[in-house]
């Protein structure tokens, strides 16, 4: 029997009762089994950083065993800024494998949203701010996933690009714009992944909220890009019945335990039973269902059920390629006095400074949260990479103010409908008990380091997931806890400190980011994190990052705040049009700390014999390296329309030292009619 035909026969068997259960959430990750039939429930969890742990069915309470405690992955972000598609499958692979693992059906991710303002909660959930670099690496991401016969969930259809008010937010943009600048990379996502599903975003686009959008799901989404997928809601995203039930919404999930009162569970079956709502309309929404149970090979439309790939979580094998990713992402800004890497064999005694060198990360966020088997902080790291043979000391620094418990004893998630105010500064403004502490902490740490018996100082700082998370956005890119002051006055006592900035987007460093001779970047980084960074700093791995997205010096230079606007409650124009990210800076010569694609090593490359087919099809050159350490250099290709330039290709190549290599590099159809195609960085 097809499969077609198989599932015209489900539905035909299936009574308004069972296809309703298929098609909203019966507990808090999963919909409800018609068992009469054989179909299974189907069974989600978050997120982009590992599986998260298990709830109850019906409350935001972990259930509490040691089986879900999972590896930690680094965030998007730093997966993009390894520009590497190879670990970008490898990444995808570890996530499905551990979903597998874990009996889950569709996890939630990867996030693939553009990074249009550095202030968004949730942009260490996405990739990057450019559309090339976010597709490139998101379809071997899925790959990676769905190989484990586990669905990806791309998400957040559409322009999830704030926070603040994320549910009821009306994005206005000029239609040209949306779809030539945002919706073509879930286009060439969905198209060249086969993504077996696809998230609708909390927010309004063009009046519609994007759940019950006829215009994306339907117009979009079906007829144009003839996509065949799931669509999942975001938790709590549907608010009208007929509306959701018009759209080509499959499935509606929320984060309340009601779950027969959803609009497309016992109201669905209202509507429909008085006429207002198709019964066909829920036939299409089960058939995508069965469909998607197909792919994953939890139904069969032969005789037996087919065989379903076993997954494994907390591999030897994945905590290598969580390492892998991490050592190659972190960036290298600056070395301007070849300070690193350090030479542990003449060092006597280190000083580490900063909250976030002894942080965790894992178990914050929003849904990124996870249950991590281990984090490695970046204190640990060290500790573990010297082995004792050289004394480490560590002073805080600084500190984030005591958490107050504001929930009464509920999960975050329960009130996540609920509009949520802006991160606060929290720099001990207005509260002289918490300023106090601020001050002490500076104090013990410039004792510190100005005492001349530490042969190195190391600062890790940055934010945290108080600033980078779901469901609030941060009100400036200023450093939290007063750590501008610290770190300015730092490295007045101790200018060969090398500082390490910890973060989902840019943060401000003007006023200090000239003092320091030394400054390394990296992202939320998973459960190696501090194993990869101090193999960065001592030398063991060459740093090959490069940053995915701009670092600002401050929020007006970001085209959403000096042409656009961000944070509105009610609407946000993208006035900025197709100008975002470094396509502004770079067009109006707008000064930033650190440009889009810029990362240093500790070799030298020479490229050399660069050349463009004529009908820009395809870019020929020759890399070299020509420094003293084995390296990877990061080949970039921009086209430039007259108006502004954008990436167009890039190829990630590993040279030893006095290696040379001929890179060959294919310019995708979209970009061939640019006027220049050229090779290099901004």
């Amino acid at each position: 029997m097809g499969e077609t035909e198989f599932i015209d026969k489900l539905v035909n068997e299936l009574t308004l009762d069972e296809k309703l259960s298929m098609i909203h959430g019966a507990a808090m990750f999963h919909t409800e089994a018609v068992e009469r039939l054989g179909i299974p429930e189907l069974v989600m969890s978050d997120g982009p950083m590992g599986v998260r742990n298990d709830f109850e069915d019906d409350k935001w309470i972990p259930i509490g065993n040691s089986d879900d405690y999972v590896s930690y992955m680094p965030s998007n972000s730093a997966l993009a800024a390894t520009w590497n598609r190879e670990l970008a499958h490898s990444a995808g692979n570890v996530l499905g494998s551990e979903a597998r693992g874990r009996g889950k059906d569709v996890i939630l991710a990867p996030g693939v949203n553009l990074k249009r303002s550095p202030l968004c909660g949730r942009n260490f959930e996405y990739f990057s701010e450019d559309g090339f670099l976010t597709s490139e690496l998101a379809i071997p991401f899925i790959k990676g996933v769905q190989e484990n016969d586990v669905a990806a969930c791309v998400k957040h259809f559409a322009l999830n690009h704030q926070e603040t008010e994320r549910l009821w937010v009306d994005e206005e943009i000029d239609e040209e714009v949306l779809r030539d600048t945002y919706l073509y990379v879930f286009e060439e996502i969905l198209k060249r992944s086969g993504s077996y599903s696809i998230m609708s975003a909390y927010n309004k686009l063009y009046g519609e909220q994007c759940c019950e959008s006829k215009f994306l799901l339907n117009k979009v989404l079906r007829e144009e890009w003839n996509y065949d997928g799931c669509v999942i809601s975001d938790w709590g995203g549907v608010h009208n019945t007929k509306n959701a039930a018009e759209a080509s919404l499959d499935i509606e999930m929320s984060v309340t335990n009601n779950f027969d009162e959803y609009f497309l569970a016992k109201p669905l079956k209202k509507a429909i039973e008085a006429g207002e709502v198709d019964e066909k309309l829920i036939d299409e929404k089960v058939r995508h269902i069965l469909l998607l149970m197909l792919r994953l090979k939890m139904i069969g439309a032969g005789e037996e059920k087919p065989s379903r790939k076993k997954g494994a979580y907390n591999t030897e094998k994945n905590r290598q390629s969580i390492y892998d990713v991490a050592s190659e992402s972190i960036i290298l800004l600056k070395n301007d006095k070849k300070l690193l890497p350090l030479d542990e064999s003449k060092l006597k005694r280190i000083l580490v400074i900063g909250e976030n060198a002894e942080r965790l990360h894992s178990n914050g966020g929003g849904s990124a949260e996870i249950k991590a088997l281990y984090e490695i902080s970046p204190l640990m790291g060290i500790r573990k990479k010297l082995g004792g043979n050289v004394k480490v000391d560590y002073v805080k620094g600084y500190a984030s103010p005591p958490e107050e418990n504001t929930n009464n004893g509920t999960n975050w998630q329960e009130k996540s409908l609920e509009s949520m105010i802006m991160a606060p500064e929290m720099d001990g403004v207005g509260d002289d008990k918490y300023a106090m502490e601020l001050a002490v902490l500076k104090s013990e740490a410039k004792k510190a380091a100005a005492d001349g018996k530490y042969d190195a100082v190391i600062f890790v700082g940055g934010l945290n997931h108080e600033y980078d998370i779901e469901g609030r956005d941060r009100k400036s890119m200023k450093l939290p806890y007063s750590q501008d002051i610290l770190i300015k006055e730092l490295l007045s006592v101790r200018q060969d400190m090398i500082v390490v900035m910890m973060a989902g987007s840019a943060v401000e460093m003007g006023t200090w980011k000239d003092d320091a001779d030394t400054l390394i970047w990296e992202y939320y980084n998973g459960m190696e994190g501090g194993t990869a960074l101090s193999d960065v700093i001592f030398g063991d791995v060459n740093p090959s990052g490069r940053l995915p997205e701009t670092l600002y010096y401050k929020v007006e230079d970001c085209s959403a705040f000096a042409l656009g606007d961000f944070g509105g409650k009610e609407k946000v124009h993208y006035r900025e049009g197709r100008l975002i990210g470094y396509r502004y800076t770079e067009k109006e010569n707008v000064p930033v700390q650190f440009k889009f694609g810029y990362g240093l090593s500790y070799t030298e490359f020479e490229t050399k014999d660069a050349e463009v087919s004529k009908d820009n099809s395809k870019v020929t050159l020759k890399v070299k390296n020509i420094g003293k350490y084995d390296g990877k250099e990061t080949v970039q290709v921009y086209a430039d329309n007259g108006e502004y330039k954008t990436l167009c290709g890039f190829e990630k190549v590993f040279l030893k030292s006095g290696e040379e290599k001929s890179v060959s590099i294919e310019i995708p159809e979209r970009y061939r009619s640019a006027k220049t195609i050229s090779v290099g960085n901004l």
